[in-house]
């Protein structure tokens, strides 16, 4: 399996953008493998990520373990805090 991050790069939110940033930043920190996947491409990527995250109004940033939904920013930076963070990825 692999982390995915949904993202979107199309926002006038500075917000979403700095919490886009802090997860790859932090992936990339720490050496864990992931890819991106930008939601302003497709409306059909849009719905994908939110039919995964059984919540039809969710927004970006998504986190994803393959098809195993791990969560979003405020859950990211809940792990972050906890030191849990492979758990959170379901990468342990």
């Amino acid at each position: 399996m692999s982390v995915t991050v949904y993202f979107t790069s199309v926002t006038g939110s500075l917000q979403t953008k700095n919490n886009q940033t802090k997860i790859i930043q932090l992936l990339e920190s720490k050496k864990i493998q992931f890819e991106t996947v930008d939601i302003s491409q497709s409306t059909d990527l849009r719905t994908d990520m939110r039919e995964k995250c059984g919540n039809p109004k969710a927004l970006p940033p998504q986190i994803f373990n393959g098809d195993a939904y791990c969560g979003d920013f405020a859950m990211f930076e809940e792990a972050v805090e906890m030191e849990t963070v492979e758990e959170f990825l379901k990468l342990k």
